[in-house]
């Protein structure tokens, strides 16, 4: 039996994400093949938030979160997720 500790006590992450808002919308970003094809077209998050809401009329992920949710991390996801 094995066991793993956490060595950075100081680490708040969500498997590598600022937290778990910014998690799941990457989560569905990166592997959801129709909200990546309308992610690429958007270009930047916000782009994407608004074709959500105004086209298709969805305002979260099919987990439930809030594409606007303040705590998603906006410069992250550009960053990662919108590095094309």
């Amino acid at each position: 039996m094995t066991a793993t500790y956490q060595t950075d006590c100081l680490d708040i992450s969500y498997n590598g994400w600022a937290n778990y808002e910014t998690w799941n919308v990457a989560l569905w970003l990166q592997n959801d093949e129709g909200l990546y094809n309308i992610a690429c077209e958007s270009g930047t998050y916000e782009s994407f938030k608004d074709c959500m809401k105004e086209v298709f009329n969805k305002y979260n992920t099919p987990d439930g979160v809030r594409y606007n949710d303040p705590k998603v991390n906006v410069v992250q996801i550009n960053s990662e997720v919108f590095d094309f």
